[in-house]
């Protein structure tokens, strides 16, 4: 285990807040800084393997301090066959999260897992959904990935995401308290304007990034990538990783990564295709001096200026 383009554009997204709340529905208060895991591992076609593995990890990472631990996309199922993950597909009240839920509660711990393979509107496509669970194993929000990976990787496989996936239209944040979560999924990563919009239209301080991305993106881009959105949103980055070979067709490049609103590596595993976590504190105090010592919020053009007639 390892502890270790400023634009404003115009969203045609709804917009969604979540609070964090005691029972009595009272502010959480936030410390100066929280304990927070990344988690990475290499999920089968097998739903109870995957599901032991991630136990395994939360008792870790509970044990580490850490009060949120984030899992990668496909966390809980990653088929070898076409078509399988629309079968194990099912509703969030179904038994496969409910079962994840009791885990949040249990080890007193939260749990960031996206993405899940939500039962879609028809039997013909799912929702590749990012749940968040708190610590009393209650669903506070939920984000179905907006951007679809279509891709002809180059010198890898073709992928069409789209031909079984619905694509979402809602960008989530989640108040926390672990700061004020924007919430996204794997190939969201390329589309920086979401993220500009989670930070500056709404205040997000920690960006949720969990992936499965390919060895050929991975090697290329995986790391620049999230250390451009850490550094351009002066946020921190919390990316989850699947890792290493799920099956005969399909690997992925792994390197579960925690970085810092000023683009530093905080969380790193020793080996990229392991399974384990790694732990970083979410320092609230760094936020706010990153944000004041370089005010990028208020140079920032805004819509009109980029919408003018030339």
């Amino acid at each position: 285990m390892n502890f270790c383009l400023n634009t404003q554009l115009s969203f045609p997204y709804k917009f969604a807040v979540v609070s964090a709340s005691t029972g009595a529905g009272k502010s959480i208060p936030m410390a100066n800084s929280v304990r927070i895991a990344a988690a990475q591992m290499t999920s089968v076609n097998n739903l109870a393997v995957n599901f032991a593995t991630c136990s395994r990890l939360v008792k870790e990472a509970a044990s580490a301090g850490a009060k949120l631990l984030c899992f990668p996309e496909n966390f809980s199922f990653v088929g070898d066959l076409e078509g399988e993950s629309l079968k194990i597909a099912e509703p969030l009240d179904g038994p496969i999260m409910k079962g994840y839920c009791s885990l949040a509660r249990e080890s007193n711990i939260w749990l960031s897992l996206g993405g899940f393979q939500e039962k879609g509107s028809d039997d013909a496509h799912l929702r590749n959904t990012h749940v968040l669970i708190d610590d009393n194993g209650n669903i506070r929000s939920t984000y179905s990935k907006m951007h679809l990976f279509d891709v002809d990787v180059p010198g890898g496989a073709v992928y069409k995401e789209s031909s079984f996936t619905e694509a979402g239209k809602d960008i989530v944040v989640v108040d926390s308290p672990f700061g004020r979560l924007g919430v996204t999924v794997c190939y969201d990563l390329r589309f920086p304007e979401l993220y500009q919009q989670l930070r500056f239209n709404h205040d997000a301080q920690v960006l949720l990034v969990p992936a499965a991305f390919t060895m050929v993106t991975g090697q290329a881009h995986w790391e620049i990538l999230l250390r451009a959105r850490a550094i351009e949103t002066q946020c921190y980055v919390i990316a989850a990783a699947q890792a290493g070979k799920h099956n005969d067709k399909r690997e992925s490049y792994g390197d579960t990564l925690i970085i810092d609103p000023w683009g530093t590596i905080v969380g790193r595993l020793s080996d990229r295709s392991s399974t384990g976590i790694t732990v970083a504190d979410i320092d609230f105090s760094l936020i706010d001096s990153v944000r004041a010592k370089m005010s990028v919020s208020k140079h920032r053009k805004p819509a009109e200026f980029w919408n003018r007639s030339v």
